[in-house]
């Protein structure tokens, strides 16, 4: 049966997720700050609801939907700060929504983690962020679960997402700029389609409230990572750089190997791209926009 679904934040993730619903039947919303945007939206089948997650004025009335997708990112280039996007925001969404509202699927982050050097960590891993962007996604969590729309929730921690038009540092490589990253640290990523998929079967699937990774369970060295992008976009070898003192924190903050397994065995995915080779093939075949 048709659903009605609502997608707050339809960015890169978001706006794929919408797409899939589209197909499947579902009427969907889809949230822009843009008007601009709504053209778009509504030439596709989406149908536009121009709203700013840190103005709660401009949040009513919000659909009472089947599922919600909550994908806001954080705009470096906007005026709000990421705590009152992210946490702010995202208290203030969940306030205004219908008490009838069905499943709730939140993008986090494995950011939540914090540096674990090289060790494996799940979902039942301590939360220990030692940057910014960390804290302040666990802070998100914290206000989903202490939410009375709490037992609907699945929260979605997601590696680095990359796809097309959407690869780490790609700019850096093609300029053949030197890479500030230390000989021995891990990056963990998942592809854009694999975590549409998770999103899909967290909706279905999952049994909330629960929180599942969402990594293709395969992480690399960096700089390995980086000299196949190099390879894949047809330029010369990657020159690397040992982080000084000061830049250490920042580029091994994320040095840790995220397990996907409960992924795997609750929600039952198939990854398209099961480690970044397959991912970069992809990509490569690809126009990048």
């Amino acid at each position: 049966m048709p659903d009605i679904k609502l997608v707050v934040g339809c960015g890169y993730l978001g706006h794929r997720v919408a797409r899939r619903w589209l197909e499947a039947g579902h009427t969907v919303y889809a949230t822009t700050r843009s008007e601009s945007r709504t053209a778009q939206f509504r030439a596709e089948g989406l149908r536009p609801l121009v709203l700013d997650v840190t103005q709660p004025a401009t949040l009513a009335p919000l659909p009472a939907a089947h599922t919600v997708l909550y994908a806001v990112g954080f705009d470096r280039q906007g005026e709000a700060t990421r705590w009152q996007v992210q946490v702010e925001g995202l208290r203030a969404v969940l306030d205004a929504l219908p008490k009838s509202t069905g499943r709730i699927v939140y993008l986090s982050s494995t950011a939540v983690y914090g540096r674990a050097d090289g060790a494996w960590v799940d979902e039942d891993s301590p939360c220990r962020p030692d940057r910014q962007s960390g804290r302040i996604v666990l802070a998100a969590e914290e206000v989903l679960r202490r939410h009375a729309l709490s037992d609907r929730t699945v929260i979605l921690r997601l590696a680095g997402l990359y796809g097309p038009g959407r690869l780490p540092k790609m700019a850096d490589v093609l300029a053949g700029k030197p890479l500030v990253v230390p000989a021995s640290a891990y990056v963990n990523l998942i592809y854009v389609d694999d975590a549409v998929s998770a999103v899909l079967a967290a909706e279905s699937r999952a049994t909330a409230p629960r929180t599942y990774n969402v990594a293709d369970g395969h992480p690399v060295a960096r700089r390995e990572f980086y000299r196949a992008l190099a390879t894949r976009l047809g330029r010369p070898a990657v020159e690397f750089a040992e982080p000084t003192a000061e830049q250490a924190a920042e580029v091994r903050g994320g040095d840790k190997r995220v397990s996907n397994r409960r992924m795997r065995e609750e929600l039952g995915i198939a990854l398209i791209c099961p480690t970044y080779r397959e991912g970069l093939d992809r990509v490569a075949i690809q126009p990048l926009r």
